[in-house]
């Protein structure tokens, strides 16, 4: 969905003064008796990738409509690139772009026709309209099919176009509502390493959301996580791992003879908060989960104080699955099993009509 209007010339707002190309607070959508935002507040940083995260019918969709000025939230603010999206829609319009779960390209078009009728429905020159086409073409790997109908394409070339048809305005701030939703994984890695390529070539600033753990962790360098509308946590990724169950000790004894005498060693030391040790023998290593540095270097004392000597021993975060969900108490979809809700199919196709 493209749907964004009068980008000719159009100025490239950055920020709202304090270095965020988008500033959410207290953001509210109801449904009738449904709230689909219940209080949002969020940041991104221009030039950056947030990561909005949620389980199916958490409120991304509502959000990401919400701030490219396709509905109008009941209260609350949101600035993006500068202005206000209830109060400016007309000029937000000129610098941002969308992309939603489905590609929407025109099937009987090819796909330079299907980028150069973009350019024109917003106001680009036909002479710009030709160069920005046959650039993005060329930027999305898509040159050597420019001329075949969209429908030939295969779901990774549409997704492609999709994202090309976006970029036609040069947006200041791109939405990417789950882009990479039932794609396979080759076709995913495409679709990352052009996200990052307009975030790291562009600057372009961009708000993700998605369900894939996967997803988040190689595209955004901060996450927004939510739930029923509501905002649950915000932080680094390294940050939220941190939160939520601390970190586990990885220890590889020099001799593996002495596996099962270090986990011992350790649980018969009672160290102050210490939890149970696990044992990973086909790793050789002991897994001891710590909340502290403290109890760290007490771990590492207790050891040499029993004469092991050890090979190796690192720290591990919990993975991000896990945070999603100790915060939120669902499970994360995986590219293979996630599904879109019919209440968010059904908001893109209101937004259509």
């Amino acid at each position: 969905m493209y749907g964004m209007t009068d980008i000719h010339n159009k100025p490239r707002r950055g920020t709202d003064g304090t270095g965020s190309a988008v500033s959410v607070r207290g953001l509210v959508k109801h449904y009738g008796e449904t709230k689909a935002l219940d209080g949002v507040d969020l940041d991104v940083r221009e030039g950056t990738v947030l990561g909005v995260l949620g389980p199916n019918g958490a409120g991304k969709t509502t959000l990401v409509r919400c701030l490219s000025t396709l509905i109008t939230p009941d209260s609350g603010t949101a600035v993006v690139a500068g202005y206000d999206v209830v109060r400016q829609p007309r000029q937000l319009r000129r610098v941002i772009g969308l992309t939603g779960q489905y590609a929407s390209v025109d099937e009987k078009l090819s796909g330079y026709d299907n980028l150069y009728m973009i350019g024109r429905l917003l106001d680009l020159t036909r002479k710009e309209s030709r160069s920005r086409a046959d650039a993005l073409l060329e930027r999305f790997s898509l040159t050597e099919a420019a001329k075949r109908p969209a429908r030939t394409y295969s779901g990774g070339m549409r997704r492609r176009l999709d994202l090309a048809a976006s970029m036609i305005g040069s947006p200041a701030v791109l939405y990417l509502d789950e882009p990479t939703t039932g794609l396979d994984p080759r076709t995913r890695n495409e679709v990352w390493e052009e996200v990052k390529r307009m975030v790291r070539e562009d600057g372009v600033t961009v708000l993700l959301t998605t369900q894939y753990m996967e997803e988040a962790e190689q595209l955004a360098s901060e996450l927004t996580v939510i739930d029923r509308g509501r905002v649950v946590a915000g932080g680094g990724i390294g940050e939220l791992k941190a939160k939520v169950g601390g970190r586990t000790l990885r220890i590889r004894p020099a001799d593996p003879a002495q596996l099962r005498p270090t986990a011992a060693a350790l649980d018969e030391a009672g160290l102050t908060g210490l939890a149970t040790t696990t044992v990973d023998t086909d790793a050789g290593t002991v897994l001891v989960p710590i909340l502290s540095d403290e109890q760290l270097t007490a771990v590492v004392g207790t050891l040499t104080a029993r004469g092991i000597t050890l090979a190796d021993i690192a720290t591990e975060l919990p993975s991000l699955d896990e945070v999603f969900l100790s915060l939120t108490g669902h499970r994360a979809s995986t590219p293979d099993t996630a599904t879109t809700t019919t209440t968010e199919t059904t908001e893109y196709e209101g937004a259509a009509a």
